[in-house]
């Protein structure tokens, strides 16, 4: 019973005379010599110019290729206003149960169902942001917009140390431009992948904004509907929270991979596209569907994923 007794101290002794328990090591950076190969020879003679950033969650490995090249957003750029968005909630300046009043002037075509709906309906700051990120809304990206402000989403940008990261104007509506010849050459956003795999990994590492708001944004991201590109081959069991964005020659897919051996921050974007069609099997979304799948496969090696079909 007295050696029993004693345990207790003589482990605290033993702790304060530098014998405390071990620590899990840190993971170590692998090689991603064969990884960067097999993406190389993926976008070598694809028909336009594809860019990507990848960052390994578990150790900050990083690799890129054309990572801090500019490429057009398209409604990839609609991260940066959700996450402006959670900033100023954060801040106290907006409430995400706030009620906004949607006006037959708000209406813009392309993505989203807000364009549909009757005038007066009045949905919340939260609401119009789960639309933006999950069916890439453009009305309710436009709404929130009026709420922030494009410049307010420079400067947050720019406060992350992304000043690539750039919106231009609201959606479909160039008149509001701040900054007319990169809308010219670019749309609506501009963007590197390198800047927009960072955000991601701000926001995982709860860096973003705070821990708190960075989950309201990954959650969101989670429920993205569009999975043509990155997640298309990916097992049905891996949670991918990501934002596409496509136009005519940009086609883009930027996320987090939540592999059970590592997550994976993954960002594939194009520009120059040949082919503008929209066909699900559009080359830009094979091209990123592959990619999505290398780079699950170098980080997950010891989780089965069935061969996609051959396009």
């Amino acid at each position: 019973m007295r050696t029993l007794a004693a345990l207790p101290l003589a482990l605290s002794l033993a702790c304060a005379g530098g014998f405390a328990p071990a620590r899990a090591p840190r993971p170590v950076a692998g090689d991603t010599t064969g990884l960067r190969r097999t993406l190389e020879g993926l976008i070598r003679g694809y028909p336009g110019v594809a860019g990507v950033s990848v960052i390994d969650l578990r150790t900050g490995e990083h690799l890129s290729i054309r990572g801090d090249e500019t490429f057009p957003t398209a409604s990839l750029i609609k991260v940066a206003v959700l996450v402006t968005l959670l900033d100023e909630v954060n801040k106290g300046s907006i409430r995400m149960d706030e009620r906004i009043s949607l006006l037959a002037r708000d209406r813009v075509g392309g993505s989203g169902v807000l364009q549909y709906m009757q005038s007066g309906l009045q949905p919340t700051v939260g609401d119009a942001a789960a639309l933006m990120i999950v069916l890439s809304d453009n009305t309710a990206t436009n709404i929130l917009l009026d709420h922030l402000n494009v410049k307010t989403v420079w400067d947050k940008m720019e406060a992350l140390g992304l000043p690539h990261t750039k919106i231009h104007s609201k959606t479909f509506l160039r008149s509001t431009s701040i900054a007319v010849d990169s809308s010219v050459k670019y749309g609506l956003g501009v963007t590197t992948p390198n800047e927009t795999a960072r955000l991601f990994e701000l926001l995982y590492r709860g860096r973003a904004v705070s821990p708190a708001q960075d989950s309201v944004a990954i959650a969101m991201l989670r429920n993205n509907q569009d999975g043509t590109k990155l997640a298309r081959w990916l097992p049905d069991s891996v949670a991918v929270a990501h934002k596409t964005g496509e136009v005519d020659r940009s086609r883009n897919d930027c996320g987090i991979v939540y592999g059970p051996q590592a997550p994976v921050v993954v960002c594939a974007m194009t520009r120059e596209n040949q082919d503008t069609s929209y066909a699900v099997d559009n080359p830009a979304n094979l091209l990123m569907a592959r990619i999505g799948l290398a780079v699950f496969r170098h980080y997950n090696p010891a989780v089965p994923v069935a061969e996609p079909r051959r396009d």
